[in-house]
């Protein structure tokens, strides 16, 4: 196994958006009964505590770019990012004691007080509610208690939304030429440029626009509209898709819409040919040659210029 790079489905912009719909489910007008941080490293907020959040009331779910965003009738926001390998895990019952700070995967627990219908009728009390976990050895979940979302950095300066009505082809064209020579994969991925895009869409956009991932951002008309119609097409597909799964069966749907991203090896639904990796740092990505590059292979050193940030 020396040296392999293994897929990680981060969560990007349509698992986060099926995610915040699926707990506005579960959590809409349900009041907390305590949050437990039990991975310190991840609360990147102290005032407001979250103490502030225990008896507050869930009034809205929503999603930031890659951030979800929880909020309550106290006006506090609940924003989580979860970076690489995070997951929010709906929990039935109550939970087993944890064995202590820092260890395993859970960074967070949310408990909620029972239902008023559950009172009405005598029903045990409580113990739903969902846990916070970060599967990954360098842990970069981010938990945030603000007054407005936008007190959280990498929110304020987030791109625009790419689904937005007012995420125009102009403006997509703007941002493109604001990139100039920097290489598109870069630039789909840059939260500063444009929201929600991580690494898996990126593959699937570039794939059904037939570019090059190191296409030049600054590019003529035509190769804008080819990728903006690609762009709003991937990822309104991909949202499509994910509405109405459970919360535990996003990743793995996830996985299963991708055509080129993760499927080294296999052959393209659109050519035949073979789906190729590009390993760098400590992540891939793939492509078509074929479809994509005229039929020549990518060399990994050139993606080692592509700074992006989550």
């Amino acid at each position: 196994m020396g040296g392999r790079v293994h897929t990680v489905c981060m969560p990007e912009l349509p698992e986060v958006e099926a995610l915040a719909a699926d707990l506005g489910e579960r959590l809409m007008g349900r009041a907390i009964r305590r949050v437990d941080v039990t991975e310190i490293a991840a609360l990147k907020t102290y005032d407001p505590s979250v103490d502030a959040l225990h008896g507050t009331t869930f009034t809205g779910t929503g999603r930031r770019g890659k951030h979800l965003v929880l909020s309550v009738d106290s006006g506090l926001h609940l924003v989580i990012h979860l970076a690489r390998s995070g997951w929010i895990r709906w929990r039935e019952a109550s939970p087993r004691p944890t064995a202590g700070r820092g260890r395993g995967p859970l960074a967070a627990r949310v408990m909620l007080e029972p239902p008023e219908a559950a009172e009405q009728t005598g029903a045990e009390l409580g113990g739903d509610g969902f846990d916070v976990t970060e599967q990954a050895t360098h842990k970069r979940l981010a938990i945030h208690v603000v007054q407005h979302p936008d007190r959280v950095m990498s929110i304020a300066t987030l791109g625009p939304e790419p689904l937005e009505t007012g995420f125009t082809e102009e403006r997509f064209a703007a941002v493109l030429a604001h990139a100039g020579r920097a290489q598109i994969k870069g630039v789909l991925r840059d939260q500063r440029r444009i929201a929600g895009i991580g690494n898996a869409y990126s593959d699937e956009i570039l794939h059904a626009a037939r570019m090059s991932p190191f296409h030049p951002a600054s590019m003529p008309p035509d190769d804008v509209a080819r990728l903006y119609a690609a762009l709003r097409q991937v990822l309104t597909e991909a949202v499509e898709r994910a509405m109405g799964v459970p919360a535990a069966s996003l990743k793995a749907e996830k996985r299963q819409g991708m055509r080129v991203h993760g499927r080294k090896g296999e052959a393209c639904p659109v050519c035949g040919d073979t789906v190729r990796q590009v390993i760098y740092a400590d992540s891939t990505f793939e492509y078509c040659a074929t479809c994509q590059t005229g039929g020549k292979p990518l060399a990994d050193r050139v993606l080692s210029r592509l700074g992006v940030r989550r």
